[in-house]
């Protein structure tokens, strides 16, 4: 019989005792994993329609961390690069968060109507206008 410490919690005692506790499982503590993430705002920027000076305040003005606004910390850098946005995260962050607030920002400019956000890549995201001059010759065929 193993000698279990009493300091454990009862299931963590019996695991132990099967011999079921994962002892090859090592705690990351010393390891930072680096999200990084890139909002590509080329098309729009160069259109003139959209300011990503503007929308670089907005997502350091929104992304919570730690449930609290506006205090990114050394947790999450955001950089721009002319029409690019460069996102790091040292803490949990979701893409899709990423995309909410994208559209969040589209929806409060009112450019929500004419721009949508695609992924194009594992790590990047895409504004891009919607596709309406298909749809109008479509409609002439039709006819």
């Amino acid at each position: 019989m193993i000698h279990v410490p009493t300091t454990m919690v009862g299931d963590e005692r019996t695991c132990l005792q099967k011999g079921v506790l994962d002892r090859n499982k090592k705690t990351q503590a010393g390891k930072k994993t680096v999200l990084k993430f890139t909002i590509d705002a080329t098309i729009p920027v160069d259109d003139q329609v959209l300011d990503v000076a503007s929308f670089e305040k907005f997502l350091h003005d929104r992304i919570k961390v730690n449930g609290k606004t506006g205090v990114l910390g050394d947790v999450i850098t955001i950089t721009r690069e002319k029409t690019k946005l460069h996102i790091a995260a040292q803490s949990p962050f979701s893409k899709r968060y990423l995309k909410y607030l994208t559209k969040k920002y589209l929806k409060k400019q009112q450019l929500r109507d004419y721009l949508h956000v695609i992924a194009s890549d594992k790590s990047t995201y895409e504004l891009r206008y919607f596709n309406i001059h298909n749809a109008k010759d479509e409609e002439a065929d039709e006819e």
